[in-house]
Parts: C-alpha cells; sequence; structure tokens
C-alpha cells in the first residue's frame, strides 16, 4: 500500500518489486500454502489510504500488510488496521509518533527519524564540519518530524539553526531562498520528498546558495537530481536508514540481492528495494512456519528474528525494527552512490 502512481511513486515502486520478488521466489517453490501480493495505489493521500483500507480488510480478506508507504498514511491507517487486527509492516515510514500509538498490530521494517536525523546531522556536524545550517521542511508529518530532530541534534552540538517552512503545493520558493543566502549556511537541510526537494534546491543554486544540500529518505531518488539538473546537485547528500549497495559495498547479501533484483526488473535496487524484500520475507516466514491467520501472524511477529538483506528482521515491543543503521549517498552525476554509513562516512 503506498504511492504507486503519484508524484512521489520513485519511493514506493521499488520497495513493491522487492516485496513482488520475495514472494515469488516462495512461491516458486510450490509451497502447500502460496502468497498473493495485491497492490492498493494510496498516490499519497492519507484519505484515500483510509477507504483503500477498509477495502482490503473486509473485501479482499488480506492476511497481512506490507506499508502504508508514507508516515501521513500510516497515521490514518493505524486505526484501521487495528480495528480488523491487522498485521502491517511498513518499509518505508519513518515518522516517530507511528510508535508512540500503542498499536499492536503495527510494525516498521527501519529506523525511525528519530535515528535517522540524529545521524545526519551528526554527519553535518561532523564530516561536513558545518557552523551554520538551514533547516527546511513542508510540513507533512513525516518532513517536520525529521527537520525537528536534525534541527534539535545541531543546536545541541553548536551548530547555528535557522529554520523556515514551504508550502507543500507551492512551486515558488524565492521568500525561503531570500532568508537562507544572507545567513551565508555551510548546509542547507530539507525535510521532504524528492519532487519539491528538487525544484528548492535549483532555486537555491539559481539564487546563488553554494551550501552543501542535505535531505532525507524521501529525497533518495534520481528525481531529485532531475528536477535540480546535475550541475545544481554538487555537494548533495541524502540519509536514509535503508541500503541501497548494488556493488556490495555494505555486505555481500545485497550484491547477491541487487543481482536477482537487476535480472527480474531489468534495473538497479532503488530506494526501499531490499527494505521491501525483507518485509516480504517477514511474512514468508510467517506462511512458512504455519501461521495463516492475521492473529497467529501477529503473534509470530513478537518472535521473528531472521537475517534480511539490510539488517536483521528483529522487533521490539513497540513494534520498531532493533537495526539503527543510518546511510548517507552522495550525489555523482546523475546518481546517488552509497557513500557509508553516517557514522563513519567520510567526504574527500
Amino acid at each position: 500500500m503506498g504511492d504507486l502512481t503519484g508524484e512521489n511513486s520513485g519511493i514506493v515502486i521499488p520497495p513493491k518489486q522487492g516485496a513482488q520478488m520475495a514472494i515469488d521466489e516462495y512461491n516458486a517453490t510450490n509451497p502447500k500454502v502460496k502468497i498473493t501480493l495485491k497492490p492498493y495505489d494510496t498516490q499519497g493521500k492519507p484519505e484515500q489510504a483510509t477507504g483503500l483500507a477498509q477495502q482490503a480488510i473486509k473485501n479482499d480478506k488480506i492476511a497481512g500488510l506490507i506499508g502504508p508507504a508514507f508516515s501521513g498514511e500510516s497515521q490514518s491507517v493505524g486505526p484501521v488496521l487495528e480495528e480488523g487486527k491487522i498485521p502491517s509492516i511498513s518499509p518505508s515510514a519513518t515518522n516517530v509518533t507511528l510508535a508512540e500509538k500503542g498499536w499492536k498490530y503495527w510494525h516498521r521494517g527501519l529506523a525511525d527519524d528519530s535515528v535517522q536525523g540524529a545521524g545526519v546531522a551528526e554527519f553535518i556536524a561532523g564530516a561536513l564540519k558545518a557552523k551554520k545550517a538551514f533547516v527546511i521542511h513542508d510540513n507533512q508529518d513525516y518532513s517536520k518530524g525529521l527537520a525537528d530532530v536534525v534541527t534539535q541534534t545541531l543546536k545541541g552540538k553548536g551548530v547555528n539553526v535557522q529554520n523556515d517552512i514551504v508550502d507543500t503545493k507551492g512551486t515558488d520558493y524565492s521568500s525561503t531562498v531570500n532568508k537562507v543566502k544572507p545567513f551565508a549556511p555551510d548546509a542547507v537541510f530539507f525535510g521532504g520528498y524528492y519532487a519539491q526537494g528538487g525544484r528548492l534546491l535549483k532555486q537555491l543554486r539559481e539564487g546563488g546558495v553554494t551550501a552543501k544540500f542535505l535531505s532525507g529518505d524521501g529525497s533518495l531518488d534520481g528525481g531529485l537530481i532531475k528536477g535540480a539538473g546535475a550541475s545544481n546537485a554538487k555537494d548533495t547528500f541524502i540519509s536514509c536508514p535503508c541500503l541501497i549497495d548494488p556493488t556490495g559495498k555494505a555486505n555481500a547479501a545485497s550484491k547477491k540481492f541487487a543481482d536477482a533484483y537487476k535480472a527480474k526488473f531489468n534495473a538497479d535496487p532503488a530506494i526501499y528495494s531490499a527494505e521491501g524484500y525483507d518485509v516480504a520475507q517477514v511474512f514468508v516466514a510467517a506462511v512458512k512456519a504455519g501461521k495463516t491467520s492475521t492473529e497467529d501472524i501477529n503473534e509470530f511477529l513478537k518472535t521473528v528474528d531472521i537475517p534480511g538483506v539490510t539488517k536483521q528482521m528483529k522487533f521490539g515491543e513497540n513494534g520498531e525494527v532493533t537495526a539503527t543503521d543510518v546511510y548517507i549517498y552522495q550525489a555523482e552525476g546523475d546518481k546517488l552512490p552509497l557513500l557509508g554509513n553516517s557514522k563513519d562516512a567520510t567526504v574527500g
């Protein structure tokens, strides 16, 4: 469940494909119980997601949900899934408050924005040695939450920070550019998604802002560079609690996954491809263990502890995955290759 045809579908189609790959691999073994993956296209709209969730439960009788992809739609769909007793694992929603609802059927397969925000702020203050930073967000659940953590962490490290909010539906960011330029920051961080981030970066560069540009996982897509222009994307860094590692820089499993993914989809893995795969593998493991009812699958998720491509798949009592790695990606031409773990990534 997620935005499969909307403006930010580029960060939802990859995990959908990763999940499809895991389920296809399982079904190819000709098991007694096969799994069907049914897509629900929310177009990133929380109100649309709610209706689709109700349909999925009442009409389609789903046994589990991969998603919702975004934090805003997760906030809306969570209560529906709780009432329907449907176990869910999001491969991409990172807002901190999702784990604070007391939901019993909700899980996510990557670290939240408190972890990501702290990780990228450490990188800004440490590897980039920034003394002044300008933090911008578009006031959506995900964007604001991530930007707030970045701001707080940077201030705690003695970095001088200024902030601004942009309209999520806006396309002219001149008022923000006019605030950023006289401040002359060493780094600009944007909390939001790649379509808007690309436009913002383009206008910052055209307005004479030369600071290093950073954003979170919502911007980890080639659409950011396309929107900004490759020359404008120089000195751009994107953080993500996700692993895109086609060369096997982080581990051998990610190289094996990347090769299989490319063979199946004729494309390199992208943001959340591997997380979608890992999350689906958790549901596969449940079915392999004979857990096919929603209640039995949810009980299985409390004890699951299996190696994934991106991390060990194990959940805490609040549904949070226990692994906490954050990775940094650096723009090179029209690509965003892995630079390294935020804890030790260095810039030449």
